[in-house]
C-alpha cells in the first residue's frame, strides 16, 4: 500500500497574510470569521417568513411591509454585515429627497408583478472581498430621481412573456448618469474591529441632494415568546461621548457582549425599536413599541421628528448625514468603526486609513497567488469579481422548521390544516443557523443543495476549509433528512436535486492538494445514506432505472416531471439514471482513494463498482418488454413513459437528459489488482461467471501501459451522441452546449386527457412552470456544461488520439475528446471576454453600454441565451456561474492516483 500523504496540518507555509489568517480560521467559529457579509440581501418574500395559511410566500410578507415589519428569522439590508449568529447587523440606508421610503433594501418583482417574475430591479455589484472578510467592497447605484417602484410594476405587468423585461434603466431615471455610486468598504483591524467607509459619488451633470444613514440594529429575538436564555437583553444607547469629532452608539447583548459603533463627524443619531408598526400595517390598536421599525424612515422622509425615541435608546439606530447638494463628480464619504472599545482620539486617526491600505494590498497579494498571473487583465478582473460575488453571497441561513410549523407562543396558534398540508411538513428535523453559500442574494436568498456543491469548486481555490464545511453541512443530522435525502431548497426541501455532492467533494479534495482524508471520510459516510435513499425511493420498480423528478432542470421536459402521473404510469428518466451512474462512479473513486490508506474500504469500492454495472445494464434494457432508454434510430437517449401494462414509449425530445449519460465515465486505476484484494477477486469472479456485465469496463494497452475505463456509453454510441452534441443546428452554440436541441420544432404529446408541448426557446421561458423564471428549453447552463467537459476529458485521456469527432459536425475538422472538452470550457469563458469591446453575456442590457461606468461591472447570470450568449434569469447569480473563475485558472493535472 502507498504511504499516506501529509495531512492538512502539514501544509506548506502560508503564502500571504490572508492565507495566514485562513490557517488560523479552519474552524468556521474562528474569530476572523465572526463578522462577514452574512446579512441577507432579501428576507421579505421568503418561505421562512411566510406564516400565511395559503402559502402565498410573496403576498404574505411583501416588499411594502419590509420597512415597517419585524422579521422572524433574519434581517436584510444594503451591502451589510452581521455577526455569524445574526444578532447585530449593520447596513446603509439612503434617501435622495424624493423617494417615498428610505432605500434600505433591494427591490424586485414577485411572480404576480412581472412578465418573467422574481426579477430584481436594481443595480449593484460585489466589487471585492477576501475569504476571512478582512477586506470587502460592495457598490450600489442609486438614482437622483424618485425610484420608480410603481412604474416598474405596472409596465412589467403589461408585458407578455414574448417581450423583454422592463428594467430600471428602461425607465430613464439613470439617463445622463444621474445617479450616485454608493460604495461600502470594510477592512478589519482585527477579528472584532471593523473599519467602515461609505462613499457616494455623483456621476450626474447636476448637483443632487443625498441623505446617508448607516444603521445598526439587533435582530428581533424577543417578540416571539421563545427567548429563554438569561441575559439576552438587547439595548442600543446613544450616549453623549466626550470624544471630539464623532458620535457613537453602544450595543449591549447578552450573548455577543458589548460593541460600540462610532461615526466620524456630527451626524444626528436616530433611535427606535426593531418592532412591527402593527398600527400602520394592520390597523392594530397599539404597537409593541411607540417607536417601531419604520420610525427612522418617518423621521427622515416625512419630517416626523416625534417618530424616533427622544431618550436615544432602543434596538435600532442610524447616523443621519445629509448633503443638500453633492456637486457633479464630487465624492462624499463617512467613516465608521465597529469594535468593542470606547472610541478615542485615535479611532479615526492615521491608523484607520493604514488598516484600509494594508488590507487592500493584502487582498491584491492574495489574489496575485490565487489567480494565474498569465491571464489577461480582463480575465483576471472577471475571476476576481466572480470570487467576490461568491464571498458576498455567504449568508446566514436561520430556520427551525419545527418551530416554523408550530408557530410561536407570542403569536396565534396555526390552524391544523397548516400542520397537515404546510410545505416542508416532513422536514421537522431541519434546524439551521449557519453561514451558507447562496445562489444569489436577492432572487435565491436561500441555499440549494446542488447549487452549493458547484459553488464549492471555485470556493476551494480561495477557502478550501469553507468549501469542505459546506459539503459536510448539507449532510449533517440537522440538514439531511433521517431517511438520507439532502434538503433541496426552502421552497420545497423534499424536491430532488441531482446527486453532485460526491463529485464536488472529490474535486474540492483535489484542489486542496489530496491532503484531507478526514474530510473525505466525513462526507463519504454520510453520502452512503443519501445513496441508499436514492436507491430505495427513486427506483420504484427496482429496475436500476430512476425517476428523480424534475431534478433541478425545471421545464426541460414535455411536462412537469415532479407532478403525479396518471395512476399506474411511471417515468424512467435518462437523466436520473445517468445521475445515479455518475454518483456510483464518484463514490467508487472516493472509496478507492480511502482504501489506499485503510484497506477496510476495499469492499465499499466493490459495492459501488457492481452497482454501476447494474445501472449500465439497465440503461440498455429493462422490464419484460426490454425497451431501451437508447433510441437506435435517433442515436440518442430519451426518458421513457411506462404504462400500467408495462409497455413503454420514448419521449422523443432531444434535450440535456439524453446527453447526461456521458457523465458516467471514470478512470479505473490498474493498481486495484495489486492493492485491493476484495475488488480484484470480485472482478475475476465476474469475468468467469457474468462477463456480460463487464461491457462498461473497457481496457486498452498504450505505450505508457494499460488503461481501464468505466463508461456508461459505448464508443459507438458516444460517437453518435457527440455528433448531435457538436452540431450547430442542434446543441452546439458559440457559448456552450444548449439544454435543448435547436432542431426541436413544436413537439406535442398526450398524457391521459391532457396535451403537452415543447419547442426550442433560446432565451427566457414563455411558460409559467416553476415560477416562469426558469428555462432549460434551449439556453446554456454553466454547471452541466462544466460536468460534460470534465467527463469528455476523462474519456479523452482513455481513448487518446484513437477517437476523434467532427467539431462542428459536418465541418471536416476533427478533434480529440480532450480538445472537445477544451472547446466547451473556452466557449463558457468566452461569455465574459469582450468582442468589439462588449461581453457577450451583457447582451442588450445596459452593462453593454459604451460607458465604463457600466462596462467595468461584469454580471454573472443564472443561464445564457442559447443563440446570443446574453445572460438571463437571476442577473446576480454568481453562484454556479462563478465556475468561470475555476475554468480560467490553469487546469489541474490528471488525478495521479487514477492515470
Amino acid at each position: 500500500m502507498s504511504v499516506a500523504p501529509p495531512g492538512p496540518q502539514d501544509a506548506v507555509a502560508p503564502r500571504t497574510a490572508e492565507h495566514a489568517r485562513l490557517v488560523e480560521s479552519s474552524d468556521m467559529a474562528a474569530p476572523w470569521r465572526s463578522w462577514g457579509p452574512y446579512l441577507a440581501g432579501r428576507q421579505w418574500g421568503t418561505v421562512r417568513e411566510d406564516y400565511s395559511e395559503d402559502g402565498d410566500v410573496w403576498g404574505s410578507f411583501p416588499f411594502d411591509h419590509a420597512h415597517a415589519r419585524a422579521y422572524r428569522w433574519g434581517e436584510d439590508g444594503l451591502g451589510g454585515i452581521c455577526d455569524r449568529w445574526g444578532f447585530l447587523n449593520f447596513s446603509v440606508a439612503l434617501w435622495n429627497g424624493k423617494d417615498p421610503i428610505l432605500k434600505e433594501r433591494l427591490f424586485g418583482l414577485t411572480n404576480d408583478e412581472g412578465n418573467h417574475g422574481e426579477d430584481a430591479k436594481e443595480y449593484w455589484w460585489a466589487v471585492d472581498g477576501t475569504p476571512t472578510h478582512s477586506w470587502m467592497q460592495w457598490l450600489y447605484r442609486y438614482p437622483h430621481a424618485e425610484f420608480p417602484y410603481q412604474q416598474l410594476r405596472e409596465e412589467n405587468a403589461k408585458r407578455s412573456r414574448d417581450e423583454r423585461e422592463y428594467e430600471l434603466a428602461d425607465t430613464g431615471v439613470l439617463d445622463e448618469d444621474r445617479f450616485f455610486d454608493v460604495q461600502v468598504t470594510y477592512a478589519k483591524a482585527g477579528p472584532e474591529d471593523v473599519c467602515i467607509v461609505v462613499s457616494a459619488t455623483n456621476h450626474g451633470p447636476e448637483a443632487a441632494p443625498l441623505h446617508l444613514l448607516p444603521q445598526v440594529w439587533f435582530r428581533n429575538t424577543w417578540s416571539w415568546g421563545r427567548e429563554h436564555r438569561q441575559g439576552m437583553i438587547t439595548q442600543l444607547l446613544a450616549p453623549m461621548l466626550t470624544v471630539s469629532g464623532l458620535e457613537a452608539v453602544e450595543a449591549e447583548h447578552g450573548f455577543l457582549g458589548r460593541y460600540v459603533l462610532a461615526a466620524e463627524g456630527s451626524p444626528r443619531v436616530l433611535s427606535c425599536d426593531n418592532e412591527t408598526n402593527a398600527v400602520a400595517l394592520f390597523g392594530a390598536d397599539r404597537n409593541a413599541s411607540p417607536y417601531p421599525k419604520d420610525a427612522i424612515n418617518r423621521c427622515v422622509v416625512h419630517d416626523d421628528r416625534t417618530a424616533v425615541n427622544p431618550a436615544d435608546s432602543g434596538t435600532k439606530a442610524a447616523f443621519w448625514y445629509r448633503w443638500d447638494a453633492v456637486q457633479p463628480g464630487e465624492t462624499v464619504e463617512v467613516r465608521l468603526r465597529l469594535h468593542r472599545e470606547d472610541p478615542d482620539d485615535e479611532t479615526f486617526g492615521d491608523g484607520f486609513d493604514d488598516v484600509l491600505a494594508v488590507r487592500k494590498a493584502e487582498a491584491d497579494e492574495f489574489y496575485g497567488t490565487v489567480i494565474h498571473p498569465g491571464l489577461s487583465e480582463e480575465d483576471r478582473h472577471v475571476a476576481r469579481r466572480a470570487y467576490a460575488g461568491l464571498l458576498w453571497t455567504k449568508q446566514l441561513y436561520r430556520l427551525d422548521v419545527s418551530q416554523w410549523l408550530d408557530g410561536d407562543p407570542g403569536s396565534p396558534a396555526p390552524e391544523s390544516r397548516r400542520q397537515r398540508g404546510r410545505r416542508n411538513s416532513g422536514w421537522r428535523h431541519l434546524a439551521l443557523a449557519d453561514v451558507i453559500s447562496m445562489p444569489d442574494e436577492w432572487e435565491y436568498p436561500w441555499f440549494a443543495a446542488w447549487d452549493t456543491a458547484f459553488h464549492c469548486i471555485p470556493l476551494a481555490h480561495v477557502d478550501p476549509d469553507f468549501a469542505k464545511e459546506q459539503l459536510v453541512l448539507m449532510c449533517r443530522e440537522w440538514a439531511m433528512h433521517p431517511n438520507g435525502q439532502l434538503p433541496a431548497y426552502e421552497w420545497a426541501f423534499g424536491d430532488v436535486n441531482p446527486p453532485v455532492h460526491a463529485w464536488a467533494a472529490w474535486h474540492v479534495y483535489r484542489i486542496d492538494g489530496y491532503r484531507d482524508q478526514a474530510f473525505l471520510v466525513r462526507v463519504f459516510t454520510k453520502l452512503l445514506m443519501n445513496f441508499s435513499w436514492w436507491v430505495n425511493r427513486k427506483d420504484a420498480a427496482g429496475s436500476n432505472l430512476f425517476e428523480g423528478g424534475f431534478l433541478g432542470m425545471d421545464n426541460i421536459a414535455l411536462f412537469d416531471r415532479s407532478a403525479p402521473l396518471p395512476p399506474g404510469y411511471r417515468l424512467e428518466q435518462s437523466d436520473a439514471t445517468s445521475w445515479m451512474a455518475f454518483y456510483c462512479q464518484q463514490m467508487f473513486k472516493i472509496a478507492l482513494e480511502l482504501s489506499r490508506f485503510d484497506q477496510a474500504w476495499d469492499g465499499t469500492a466493490t459495492k459501488f463498482f457492481e452497482h454501476f454495472l447494474s445501472i449500465a445494464q439497465a440503461m440498455n434494457t429493462f422490464g419484460s418488454h426490454e425497451v431501451s432508454l437508447w433510441h437506435e434510430e435517433d442515436g440518442f437517449f430519451y426518458d421513457s413513459l411506462v404504462a400500467p401494462d408495462g409497455t413503454a414509449r420514448p419521449l422523443r425530445v432531444r434535450s440535456m437528459v439524453g446527453l447526461l449519460p456521458i457523465l458516467g465515465a471514470t478512470e479505473v486505476p490498474t493498481w486495484i489488482g495489486r492493492d485491493l484484494p476484495d475488488l480484484a477477486n470480485q472482478l475475476r469472479w465476474l469475468q468467469r461467471r457474468r462477463p456480460q456485465l463487464l461491457g462498461p469496463l473497457r481496457s486498452r494497452s498504450t505505450p505508457d501501459g494499460r488503461k481501464m475505463l468505466l463508461s456508461l456509453v459505448s464508443k459507438e454510441r458516444l460517437a453518435r451522441l457527440l455528433q448531435r452534441m457538436f452540431d450547430e443546428g442542434e446543441f452546439l452554440s458559440p457559448y456552450g452546449i444548449r439544454s435543448l436541441s435547436k432542431a426541436t420544432g413544436q413537439v406535442v404529446a398526450r398524457l391521459g386527457d391532457r396535451e403537452f408541448g415543447i419547442e426550442y426557446e433560446p432565451g427566457e421561458s414563455r411558460t409559467g412552470l416553476f415560477g416562469g423564471n426558469s428555462n432549460w428549453r434551449g439556453p446554456v447552463w454553466f454547471p452541466v456544461n462544466v460536468l460534460l467537459a470534465d467527463k469528455l476529458r476523462t474519456l479523452g485521456r482513455f481513448y487518446d488520439d484513437d477517437f476523434t469527432i467532427e467539431i462542428p459536425t459536418g465541418s471536416g475538422n476533427r478533434c480529440t475528446l480532450v480538445e472537445a472538452a477544451d472547446l466547451i470550457d473556452n466557449s463558457l469563458t468566452a461569455l465574459f471576454r469582450p468582442v468589439d469591446g462588449k461581453r457577450p453575456a451583457d447582451g442588450k442590457r445596459i452593462e453593454s453600454s459604451d460607458s465604463p461606468l457600466w462596462r467595468s461591472h461584469p454580471t454573472f447570470s443564472e443561464y445564457f441565451d442559447g443563440d446570443t450568449g446574453e445572460g438571463l434569469g437571476a442577473a446576480h447569480q454568481t453562484g454556479w456561474t462563478a465556475l468561470v473563475a475555476h475554468l480560467l485558472n490553469p487546469r489541474l493535472p490528471p488525478d495521479p492516483r487514477f492515470t
